[in-house]
């Protein structure tokens, strides 16, 4: 597998005061306040009928990592309702990201379609040694959706969807060390849009990813998020 020859995609993590109120809106004032990442990179051919813009925005305070992601997209489904269900079948939003820095290569996936469905698994061994969070656990995540339960049939025209999320660092400290956000800490990370089996099938990363076919779980090609 060739490395790539981009420079490492980088994203400034600032922190927040008080909470962020998990309600799926991009333009309140805790979001303007911060520049947003762009998931513009494709894995595999372009998909043929449309190109969806994504962004994705992270604050943190001492006990949640909060995120929002902005799709500007077309041929949504959304057909998954369970909880670690496969969800990037749909149309999705990921956030890849290894909080311990001495084990980058160690790291959570979170995974949400549009209808704020998640799956959550920490991966020890891409593809062979992964532990699947409880349900229980998961609902711990503050998870904030602006499109229905279910979208069935596809919508075939242009619409703007968003997902917002807070998790707590007490849910990921159940499952490893993890090294707390604070300013100058680095974490490797990647963010991903995907609609695997949609009518307009595509995979989308932040930082590049170098494979002859779609794979998400590759850590060595995750960029850096930096609290600040």
């Amino acid at each position: 597998m060739k490395e790539s020859n981009s420079p490492v995609s980088e994203y400034i993590v600032k922190s927040v005061d008080k909470p962020i109120t998990i309600d799926g809106n991009w333009d309140k004032p805790e979001w303007q306040e911060v520049e947003a990442a762009s998931i513009a990179l494709h894995m595999g051919p372009e998909p043929e009928k449309f190109i969806p813009k994504t962004q994705v925005k992270l604050r943190y305070d001492k006990d949640n990592i909060y995120g929002i992601f902005k799709v500007e997209d077309n041929y949504v489904r959304c057909l998954v309702q369970e909880v670690n269900g496969a969800v990037s079948k749909d149309s999705c939003v990921e956030f890849f990201f290894a909080p311990d820095s001495d084990e980058p290569l160690k790291y959570f996936n979170l995974e949400i379609n549009c209808s704020g469905v998640p799956l959550f698994h920490y991966v020890t061994v891409p593809r062979k040694e992964f532990k699947v969070l409880k349900p229980e656990e998961i609902k711990q995540i503050e998870i904030a959706h602006t499109m229905p339960d279910k979208v069935d049939p596809e919508i075939t025209q242009p619409v703007t969807w968003y997902i917002e999320f807070k998790v707590p660092l007490a849910v990921l400290k159940k499952h490893r060390n993890i090294t707390n956000p604070a300013p100058g800490v680095t974490w490797k990370a990647n963010f991903y849009k995907v609609a695997a089996k949609t009518s307009n099938p595509h995979y989308y990363t932040w930082n590049e990813v170098i494979n002859p076919r779609p794979d998400f779980h590759l850590p060595k090609y995750f960029g850096k998020i930096t609290f600040q």
